[in-house]
């Protein structure tokens, strides 16, 4: 199958970019377009002709291919055609191994059979259905790159986290496709209604799914395209059911604990010594930690909140000799003259050398310095989230941990026994960052009631 030079692959992947494409999703774009230029070499077709798309897409809908494959693949040969203009391909193809397998192993199993043609139809006949409702797709509506720029913008004014910026960008991909790129302008609540019916009734996803999906649109409508959403008749919004939270025993978690290698014993002696939940665990810098007075302040936590903990003292001692091992990472980073670590917001701005102070290195640093490609540097992040996620459930299935093990399980595990040794459910709240005690209450449902349940007056007492 024929290779993609390097030149058109970058200024495809730059136009993917443009079109808030996520790179990791990039190699399908590049797929479809190998696939087509294949096309066209075996059936000799014009690959630059615009009208050698029909009977590609028509190939596609032969092989069982679905609409929104055929459009997917569509969309990347019109961005094919918009970069080479009237430039054919053909002089800049470097190799063609004979077969896929040739050129990518991974493709070994999916070596596709010579294309032909067995419908008899020339490529100057009209259009078939998908390349129709592709064209009315890109014909009728315009970008939605605007709408993403102003999405980002509004979220990062409001201190929201990426994680939301992701999510929220996710969802408005994905109503975007649902209603095929229909114009920012024309979309209304009753599109909304279709694609969240759509996701109860067809894609039958859970509750909490469907109503983030409802939270994403509702921003958008209201933050982004300035528009009143208005009531969703027809459709009734599900409501969370009570969910009881996982909790661990004391001895469980000391059978976890002893199949935990460093630093990943010392970051869930954190999540559970201090109820913290993993990213704010893993966003800790040195200065946040205050031994003389045995207190940990977690900055920047959920919904931008602050707040401090007492710093467990059975790990004390653990502390200060992981706190030694940073110092000596950082010094080693200093000799190679590295970049430093990453900072919030613009504060490197205001503060040019922080980067580089030992006060805010990351408590828990990544194993591997990070490459800044603008830059030309390279710096240093915190420990991935991942890699606890995975370290935590290799534990939980060494030690033979019957239950859904994660590292929010220890935060949970914290507030439950809080609770079970009498303390106040204020105390345990503030503890936690939560802006409501009802999200605190749930752990009443955790724990054993030591109440007693029989009706009396307290003249009888």
């Amino acid at each position: 199958m024929i290779s993609i030079p390097s030149a058109l692959r970058t200024q495809l992947d730059e136009r993917l970019t443009d079109k808030a494409i996520p790179k990791k999703t990039h190699w399908l774009y590049i797929k479809w377009l190998r696939y087509y230029l294949d096309f066209c070499r075996k059936d000799s077709l014009p690959e630059s002709n615009r009208e050698s798309l029909t009977p590609f897409l028509r190939k596609l809908e032969e092989k069982k291919q679905t609409k929104a494959q055929q459009l997917h693949a569509a969309d990347v040969i019109e961005l094919y055609y918009d970069i080479i203009g009237d430039k054919p391909y053909t002089a800049e193809i470097s190799s063609r191994p004979k077969t896929i397998s040739d050129y990518n192993p991974k493709y070994r199993k999916n070596k596709p059979t010579k294309i032909v043609n067995k419908s008899g139809n020339s490529a100057d006949e009209p259009h078939d259905t998908a390349y129709q409702s592709h064209q009315t797709k890109r014909t009728g509506n315009v970008s939605w790159q605007a709408e993403y720029t102003r999405l980002a913008n509004e979220i990062q004014v409001r201190h929201y986290s990426p994680k939301t910026l992701k999510t929220y960008r996710g969802w408005v991909q994905k109503f975007q496709s649902f209603i095929k790129s229909k114009s920012p302008e024309l979309i209304s609540t009753g599109d909304v209604k279709e694609y969240l019916t759509f996701l109860a009734v067809k894609r039958k996803v859970a509750v909490s799914t469907q109503n983030q999906a409802f939270n994403a649109l509702l921003f958008l409508f209201r933050h982004v395209l300035g528009k009143e959403f208005g009531k969703v008749d027809g459709i009734v919004r599900a409501k969370q059911k009570p969910y009881i939270p996982v909790v661990l025993s004391r001895e469980e978690i000391d059978k976890i604990l002893i199949y935990l290698s460093p630093p990943y014993d010392l970051v869930v002696k954190l999540l559970y010594g201090c109820g913290l939940r993993l990213s704010e665990c893993l966003n800790l810098r040195v200065h946040c930690f205050n031994f003389d007075t045995s207190v940990l302040t977690v900055h920047d936590g959920k919904g931008k909140k602050d707040r401090t903990v007492p710093l467990p003292q059975t790990i004390a001692p653990d502390l200060r000799t992981h706190l030694e091992s940073v110092r000596d990472l950082h010094q080693q980073d200093m000799n190679r003259d590295y970049g430093g670590v990453f900072l919030p917001n613009a504060l490197e701005e205001k503060y040019k050398n922080a980067p580089k102070e030992i006060v805010w290195q990351w408590f828990f640093p990544a194993i591997q310095l990070t490459y800044v490609e603008k830059a030309d540097e390279y710096r240093r992040y915190h420990l991935h989230e991942t890699h606890v996620q995975k370290a935590v459930r290799q534990a939980a299935r060494t030690a033979c941990i019957a239950k859904r093990v994660s590292p929010h399980t220890f935060r949970h595990t914290f507030a439950s026994h809080l609770l079970q040794a009498n303390f106040d459910i204020r105390t345990i709240q503030e503890l936690l960052g939560h802006s409501d005690v009802r999200t605190t209450m749930i752990y009443t449902h955790t724990v054993k009631s030591v109440t007693i349940k029989e009706a009396k007056s307290p003249l009888d007492f």
